[in-house]
């Protein structure tokens, strides 16, 4: 249920969106990487305006989500080890023999009225 509304609410207005902007940016437009030489044709990309915006969306993503790993990964490294010492421990207390009953003493006194 939580996945169609995501679906309904999220994806197809962004989809309507990017479908939008890819229509209105289809105009051809060089991308070049010599900046002191912009015709030179061994360096330089024509496209459609929309595919730069798509990569560089895709990329600023990659980029992020590289980030956010990077960032996280004191914790990932504590789960890690956290996780391996809760492996010792429960290894240590099936290793352990039960405890035994204690003797059984006398029977206490039933009362008497």
């Amino acid at each position: 249920m939580v996945n169609r509304f995501l679906l309904i609410v999220v994806f197809v207005p962004l989809a309507i969106v990017l479908i939008a902007l890819a229509v209105a940016n289809r105009e051809l437009v060089a991308f070049t990487l010599d900046p002191f030489n912009p015709g030179n044709p061994g360096l330089t990309v024509t496209l459609p305006f929309f595919i730069f915006l798509f990569a560089a969306l895709a990329l600023g993503m990659i980029v992020g989500s590289l980030a956010t790993w990077i960032r996280q990964g004191r914790y990932r490294k504590l789960a890690r080890q956290r996780g391996v010492e809760a492996e010792n421990l429960r290894q240590a207390v099936a290793r352990t023999p039960a405890p035994t009953a204690p003797p059984a003493g006398p029977a206490l006194p039933t009362p008497s009225n």
